[in-house]
């Protein structure tokens, strides 16, 4: 089987796409439709790619668990958590190809996929929440680990983020796919004040069954950073979020990151 880039559109057929042993290039001509699609086809599974889903995002160092992949094309209300030149005009460029070895294998932010969708689709890591504000996409769990960290107000992008609706269950889910080793959380609030609250403590909850309770103060830029060390998991949660006494009810998540290696053998 070779890697590959296919666009499909709502009724099946191919609007453009190429396959490739190594690095797949595909550059087409042509608009995206409302109920198009983009499968990213994986010679290998369980391996590291390297993805470019649009030409003005940025790629996506992803681990890859199924041999297809589809990414839904966002049209209206889904597309506003995405950079407004994404996914449109006429000429496109997409790239896909395996990872290098002191790509996957380096310290580095196993929590960023820019590509990340709100379904699961075997494409790692993934963010997933038991609230999303309104179902809005500017308010997904996705949202949270693509990269973006302009946190002074909130909405359409460049201020998508997590948004919990005022919720005090509210939790949010990254998985991995595969165990690693994590030395550091760094988070960023949302800060567009007054209109948001903050979180005075919350909680993280590890695969392995452990907890790492954090304290955390008002912060307009600058992001919290925690110095939290676990081997092997799978998977956290960020959770039982006490937020500040304040009269705003809106606390919420910009930025979620994660730093650390692959588990080393």
């Amino acid at each position: 089987m070779e890697n590959g880039i296919l666009v499909i559109d709502k009724n099946g057929q191919i609007k453009a796409g190429r396959t490739a042993q190594n690095q797949v290039v595909l550059a087409w001509k042509g608009e995206y439709e409302e109920g198009d699609h983009i499968r990213f086809l994986a010679a290998e599974v369980n391996h590291f790619y390297v993805i470019r889903v649009d030409d003005c995002m940025d790629e996506a160092l992803v681990y890859v668990t199924k041999p297809e992949m589809d990414f839904i094309i966002p049209f209206q209300e889904k597309k506003r958590s995405y950079n407004p030149k994404a996914f449109s005009g006429e000429r496109h460029y997409l790239t896909m190809r395996p990872a290098l070895e002191r790509e996957y294998l380096a310290y580095r932010n196993l929590a960023l996929n820019p590509m990340d969708q709100h379904v699961d689709v075997g494409c790692y890591p993934h963010a997933s929440a038991n609230v999303e504000t309104r179902g809005e996409s500017v308010f997904a769990a996705r949202n949270a680990i693509d990269g973006v960290l302009a946190n002074d107000s909130h909405g359409s992008w460049p201020y998508e983020s997590w948004g919990i609706n005022q919720q005090d269950d509210a939790e949010m889910t990254l998985e991995f796919g595969r165990p690693v080793d994590m030395d550091r959380i760094v988070i960023y609030t949302r800060a567009d004040f007054p209109h948001d609250n903050w979180w005075e403590q919350v909680t993280f909850t590890f695969s392995d069954g452990t907890q790492e309770v954090v304290s955390l103060a008002k912060s307009e830029y600058a992001p919290h950073e925690l110095p939290i060390v676990r081997k092997g998991i799978t998977w956290l949660k960020f959770g039982n979020l006490i937020k500040a006494d304040d009269p705003s009810p809106f606390p919420a998540l910009t930025q979620l990151e994660v730093y650390g290696t692959e588990v080393k053998a």
